[in-house]
């Protein structure tokens, strides 16, 4: 007599049961994997690409939780603070003072290092502080354009404030390492990573994302006429658009990239049209001929530049002229930049 063939059957049935369960799961992410597209935002520091991320989960996925929010509160408090010690310090450099002498004492306030916590409002004694040294004639002389955060105090300072969607966007905060939305958008979804921007940040992701599907370069074009954050304090500082531009030269030849379609956004052409009759462009970029204040002659010209530097023929640059803060404006932005990965991937097919 035979014993036991009952219990090895159960086994190979059980292992065939399994083997075609896994089976099933790589088909499944497989086909996942073939609706995906992974889009990689690329930059110098202060380009906007935090913000076109967050207009990313605004507009495709399930926008901002209240916990996200919370944590915001903390953040728009810090970009309200050190706003007004860069135009403290700018004013000493350049010997402008305080119209009214009262407000010497809110100047110290400023300049204590006071860290807001995740559940609290911003701190009652900062709201005349911020407001006074706001309307004060020489803050006023040392700026043109202020943060929008400072025409809504009044509701910043509230108990129960929650930042808005716009707070959110309008909020910064310096990205170190890796941050990923995913998304979707028609038949695709879309998994977004913004890295760090600043020269520190750059070393650790560059070789990460080969064969990436797309990359998005963002570009401040109102910085032609600012030096890098990182470099203010340098004896010779970086001009901001010269630094885009090595490293958009880094990027679109670079031997990771060479498959991936490359799209350049020039970012902050709201600022960039403010700019333009007071800051002339021939003052930092001399071989400027075009009209000075004409935005669209203006942004071709930087356009140009940075097309010239791809040394690839076959490597298509796509450029688009963008507010990251414009909800609109991006939204048609990317239903172009969706028409273009389909594209490219019908091509890819074709052949």
């Amino acid at each position: 007599m035979c014993f036991g063939s009952s219990g090895k059957d159960e086994g190979q049935h059980a292992e065939a049961a399994k083997s075609k369960e896994i089976d099933g799961m790589i088909r499944q992410d497989a086909k996942k994997k073939d609706n995906e597209v992974k889009l990689l935002l690329l930059g110098a520091g202060e380009s906007g690409k935090s913000t076109v991320l967050k207009q990313m989960k605004l507009i495709y996925a399930s926008g901002f939780t209240r916990s996200e929010r919370e944590d915001c509160r903390s953040i728009i408090f810090s970009n309200l603070n050190n706003a007004f010690k860069v135009i403290l310090e700018a004013m000493e450099e350049l010997d402008i003072k305080l119209e009214n002498p009262e407000n010497e004492q809110f100047a110290t306030l400023i300049f204590l290092e006071r860290e807001l916590g995740v559940k609290e409002s911003l701190p009652a004694e900062y709201l005349p502080a911020f407001e006074n040294l706001w309307n004060d004639g020489g803050i006023k002389q040392a700026i043109v354009k202020g943060n929008d955060f400072f025409s809504d105090l009044n509701r910043l300072f509230t108990k129960d404030y929650i930042p808005t969607d716009a707070d959110v966007l309008r909020s910064r905060l310096r990205t170190t390492g890796i941050t990923e939305t995913i998304f979707e958008l028609g038949t695709l979804t879309y998994r977004m990573f913004d890295v760090g921007g600043q020269r520190s940040e750059r070393k650790k992701w560059i070789h990460c994302f080969e064969n990436v599907n797309c990359l998005m370069f963002l570009v401040a074009i109102s910085g032609y006429d600012q030096c890098l954050v990182e470099d203010k304090d340098a004896k010779q500082p970086q001009n901001q658009m010269q630094e885009a531009l090595m490293l958009f030269d880094s990027i679109a030849n670079s031997q990771w990239f060479v498959k991936s379609a490359l799209i350049l956004f020039l970012n902050k052409m709201d600022l960039f049209k403010e700019k333009l009759a007071g800051s002339p462009i021939p003052k930092y970029f001399p071989e400027y001929s075009g009209d000075s204040t004409d935005p669209q002659v203006a942004g071709k010209f930087f356009a140009d530049k940075f097309r010239s530097l791809n040394r690839n023929p076959s490597k298509e640059i796509y450029t688009h002229f963008t507010n990251a803060t414009d909800t609109n404006l991006l939204k048609i932005t990317m239903t172009s930049v969706q028409d273009m990965i389909i594209q490219r991937n019908l091509q890819q097919l074709i052949l």
